[in-house]
């Protein structure tokens, strides 16, 4: 019989720091061997650190060997004191403290020695064992190895280079939460992050490799990381959300807005008009009227709510087109008085300055009232089928007081088109949603204005996996995002984070065994994060991949050392800068205007 050849799960006399005095549950106390004079260690060429915080030392148990985090390193005289045991301060003896999270065995099968690594702790170490450090071969057993169904992020803090390899599938099928302080690099961690997911099919040599990434953009920085992507933005023309793809509740936040947005009285208005306007639009193509609700995203006529009196008439007669026309047939019919027609007239003075605002051409283009006008398919294949694998909406040229309407219009018209596939449609093309500044869009105040947006993330995030669709949110103040979004995320890519209040809401989540991770959250470096969840195989503290320059977002601070070395702008500059900013405005009508009127022309017919 040919022998075994050696255990590497061997103990390693050159690893050896210390010996346990203190077992309390999972969290062990030992002292370090006297003759370690510099905190270092080398082995087979790789250089390990000693009592590092986050880093990962093993108690061998027999066969088993059990793993923890260090996640205090101090003097002893420290540990008696507050224990009330006697000592000698001039002592130099140390303390490492470790929090245990594993266990492995060694086991030898199809000719090699591989570890069968587990999380959770069954065995529990006994005083005066050794404590070692973890060899860097045996950390990639620990840490997950790479392959098909992972995803390589970066590489671990304190193990020698090992590589960060996350769950693929667990990363986006069950959503995943970035956090981090403002300049922290939340943006570039989410830029590593797709920058990987659009190589790893050429990492693996896939045949095909299509992903679909699709990214709410409020501050136009993803743009220059990804410039072969598809851009959807107002500046450009390129970004068309129709009216009519409201459901009614984004309707009545466009129209009647935040400041009344419980105004009963208007809200009924609005939705009595608007399920009369989409069945008549359903009439004029076709459609059974008897089968449109009134978040059918059926087109409709809004009609021209310009020059009406207070009693909505117009040269006398009552004005019956489009849904200002359903409005007025809302009115009491022979009442004159003012006062009780105050109530339409308000919601028609809001969609006349909804008509009038040049900003929101991209959404209040009337529709012509004829059928290729009205193709929803046009506007999926926006998103879903420009065959770019990263689509950016570009939100930062959308007023704020409509930012919700419109990026709720995105979540819920991609998640109504994930319910209406068929499941094998669903299984070739899962698409992942990335929610920037997640805080804005999904607040856990319940702010009217976004009251839309956080209701359609909050149906991604509980039902939106189940159809192949993953989100992912990113926050500088995770305290302030909804709590029901977040809960939902089973990843958490953490940076550094300050604010106390955001810590003990990041510290809430992580096991007690682990919430020593989250002491490092404010002096975490750039580029480094905790990983934490179901995407990790075990929680890590990472050094995230390190990009080139053309592949960050635009998001780097301006240096005011250096900006404050050049004198003081002059008139002609200042006029230079106003010159262009009004010509953006023209450009933005003049591009909308042109394509208007293209579409006026190609598909003329009367509207009804």
């Amino acid at each position: 019989m040919t022998p075994y050849p050696p255990n590497p799960g061997d103990p390693i006399d050159n690893l050896a720091i210390g010996r346990i005095i203190e077992v309390d549950g999972p969290h062990v106390v030992a002292e370090l061997d006297a003759k370690i004079s510099e905190l270092t260690r080398v082995y087979n060429g790789t250089l390990y650190s000693i009592g590092q915080f986050g880093s990962i030392v093993k108690i061998h148990f027999g066969r088993r060997l059990i793993y923890g985090y260090v996640s205090r390193l101090r003097m002893k005289a420290d540990f008696n004191r507050e224990r009330g045991i006697p000592t000698d301060e001039s002592s130099s003896a140390r303390i490492i403290e470790a929090d245990l999270f594993g266990e492995g065995e060694w086991k030898y099968t199809a000719g090699e020695w591989r570890l069968a690594f587990e999380r959770g702790v069954s065995t529990f170490p006994l005083p005066q064992q050794g404590m070692y450090l973890t060899p860097r071969n045996e950390l990639a057993d620990v840490f997950g190895r790479g392959g098909d169904f992972s995803l390589e992020f970066g590489e671990h803090v304190g193990s020698g280079g090992t590589p960060c390899h996350l769950d693929l599938d667990e990363l986006l099928g069950k959503h995943t939460a970035v956090l981090g302080s403002t300049g922290a690099g939340k943006s570039s961690a989410v830029a590593a992050i797709v920058h990987s997911l659009l190589q790893h099919g050429a990492k693996c040599s896939f045949p095909c490799w299509s992903p679909r990434i699709i990214i709410l953009d409020p501050h136009n920085e993803y743009g220059s990381a990804f410039p072969s992507h598809n851009r959807l933005s107002t500046d450009e023309g390129t970004l068309s959300l129709p009216y009519w793809m409201l459901d009614l509740e984004e309707t009545i936040a466009l129209i009647i807005g935040k400041t009344e947005f419980a105004a009963t009285s208007q809200t009924n208005i609005v939705k009595n008009a608007l399920i009369a306007s989409r069945r008549a639009g359903a009439l004029a193509l076709g459609l059974n009227p008897d089968e449109i609700t009134v978040d059918s995203p059926v087109p409709y006529l809004l009609g021209d709510p310009t020059g009406l009196d207070n009693l909505g008439m117009r040269n006398g007669s009552l004005d019956t087109n489009g849904l200002v026309g359903q409005i007025n047939d809302q009115r009491p019919k022979d009442s004159k008085d003012k006062s009780k027609h105050e109530e339409f007239n308000k919601v028609i003075r809001k969609l006349e300055g909804l008509l009038r605002d040049s900003r929101l051409k991209f959404m209040m283009q009337p529709w012509t009232g004829t059928k290729d006008d009205g193709q929803l398919s046009r506007v999926l294949l926006q998103f879903l089928g420009s065959g770019d694998p990263v689509c950016i909406f570009d939100l930062s040229g959308v007023p704020n007081e409509i930012a919700g309407a419109a990026s709720s219009a995105v979540a819920r018209t991609l998640f109504a088109t994930k319910l209406w596939q068929s499941n094998e449609e669903r299984a070739i093309s899962p698409v992942l949603l990335i929610c920037e500044e997640a805080h804005r869009y999904v607040p856990h105040r319940g702010d009217a204005q976004y009251s839309a947006a956080r209701h359609a993330i909050q149906r991604l995030a509980k039902e939106g996996r189940k159809y192949g669709i993953a989100l992912m949110l990113v926050s500088q103040r995770p305290s302030e995002v909804d709590a029901t979004v977040l809960s939902q995320c089973n990843s958490w890519i953490v940076l550094r984070i300050t604010n106390d209040s955001d810590r003990e809401h990041v510290r809430a989540i992580l096991p007690d065994s682990l919430v020593g991770l989250t002491k490092v959250l404010s002096g975490l470096r750039q580029r480094e994060a905790i990983v934490v969840g179901q995407a990790a195989a075990i929680p890590s503290r990472i050094l995230i991949r390190r990009l080139e320059p053309l592949q960050l977002p635009r998001s780097n601070d301006i240096s005011f050392t250096n900006g404050w070395r050049s004198p003081h702008m002059d008139e002609c500059s200042l006029a230079a800068i106003a010159e262009r900013w009004q010509l953006q405005e023209r450009l933005r009508e003049k591009k909308v205007g042109i394509k208007s009127t293209q579409t006026a022309e190609a598909d003329a017919g009367p509207p009804f």
